[in-house]
């Protein structure tokens, strides 16, 4: 479907914007600027929707080890952390966010937050917390579920607390039953629910259990085996299921554990405290990167067998770990996509614009640079159809017509 999309290029454009909606789109030859509107120059760059990503985590900063980081930074996430890494996705050019991993109540304050205008980040779309069976003392983002009634009136609870989508994990330590209970209240809700595919037994308990979408691609095994891809034909010829394989940090490691100075690009720090920039430094200086043999190999060879199966992706980019920091990590998903796996430039931004405001029922406000939507826009100098690396730093950054960059 997504090639059924029509695209269109549009030379020596003009958009013109008032309040937080585009509201003309033309060239220079057929829209003359009104007088009263401020110009801001696009010449040799290209212009371009706000990115979305699907899949990260604002309440992680890139320390290497996530248990220490909550233990220290749990009272700092609201206030100091989270305004931060939301303010380094916006100047990194993405526009809105699926935030799936966090305290409910902070979580959806930052939400209203950014959207009263009252600090800078990017339009959020919150899960609340990971649902599991356990929880470490560590986790400040788990929800603890006992049973399929359990199960079921804690869902209901996050959907009162106006959550936009329901993220479980550890499917393993969940029964399916839980599972189905889960999912048939978010649908009731009209909730979709995601859940993690770090290993086959989480894919074959979430797919029992009718989960809507999964996230990651794990490296346990060289391929996904027949028994998975039965299921999910079979899925997949029924109704549709999208996965976020998030494989740009895990197909880069190798990279970093050779070229550490490329995780110390002064943005990762934009708006820490001193205090916390110090203990990153120290952190980051030790961190030595797990690096799975041939990991490059087996993503690519799990992303086509996906693709083969009939999944639908979703961009995302699981932004805040070390070496995938919110300043950087959505111009290095989108090289993976293009320069690892040979997918066209265009169609990975689509997929991380239009698609993705599809995909959240937002296409008829968001996706897209088109009269009468939201004005979430952004520039790039040169084009990211032949070199995509240059959304690595956006000139320009306009989201709801406010520019922050």
């Amino acid at each position: 479907e997504f090639r059924r999309v029509l695209f269109r290029s549009l030379r020596n454009s003009v958009v013109l914007l008032r309040g937080d909606r585009i509201e003309k789109i033309g060239t220079v030859d057929t829209l003359p600027i009104p007088s009263g509107y401020e110009k801001i120059s696009t010449e040799g760059m290209t212009v371009l929707p706000g990115i979305w990503d699907m899949h990260l985590h604002l309440l992680y900063g890139g320390y290497p080890n996530g248990g220490q980081w909550q233990t220290r930074y749990r009272d700092q996430y609201e206030k100091e952390i989270m305004p931060a890494t939301a303010r380094q996705e916006l100047l990194s050019g993405v526009t809105t966010v699926r935030d799936l991993g966090a305290p409910p109540e902070i979580s959806l304050r930052l939400k209203k937050r950014i959207a009263a205008g009252e600090i800078p980040g990017p339009t959020v779309y919150a899960s609340g917390p990971q649902i599991a069976h356990d929880s470490g003392k560590d986790q400040t983002f788990r929800l603890v579920v006992s049973g399929p009634a359990d199960a079921k009136e804690k869902v209901g609870e996050l959907a009162k607390m106006g959550v936009d989508y329901i993220k479980i994990t550890d499917q393993e330590t969940l029964t399916v039953a839980e599972i189905k209970a889960m999912v048939e209240e978010a649908h009731a809700h009209k909730l979709r629910v995601a859940a993690h595919a770090r290993s086959l037994g989480e894919i074959r308990q979430g797919l029992a259990g009718g989960v809507d979408e999964f996230e990651h691609i794990n490296l346990q095994e060289s391929e996904y085996p027949a028994d998975i891809m039965a299921s999910l034909r079979e899925r997949t010829a029924t109704r549709p299921l999208l996965w976020t394989p998030t494989m740009g940090l895990q197909m880069r490691l190798g990279y970093l554990a050779e070229n550490p100075e490329a995780v110390d690009d002064p943005s990762t720090e934009l708006g820490f405290p001193p205090s916390v920039i110090a203990d990153l430094r120290t952190a980051v200086a030790k961190w030595k990167p797990q690096v799975v043999p041939n990991a490059r190999e087996i993503t690519v060879r799990k992303f086509n067998q996906l693709r083969d199966a009939g999944a639908t992706f979703l961009f995302g980019t699981d932004a805040g770990q070390t070496g995938n920091s919110h300043s950087q990590s959505m111009w290095q998903e989108m090289y993976t996509w293009v320069n690892e796996l040979g997918m066209d430039p265009l169609l990975v931004i689509r997929r991380a614009t239009y698609f993705a405001a599809q995909t959240m029922g937002a296409e008829r406000e968001s996706g897209s640079v088109s009269e009468g939507k939201y004005a979430d826009v952004i520039a790039v100098r040169g084009d990211p159809t032949r070199h995509i690396e240059v959304l690595r730093d956006p000139a320009i950054v306009i989201k709801r017509g406010q520019r922050y960059k």
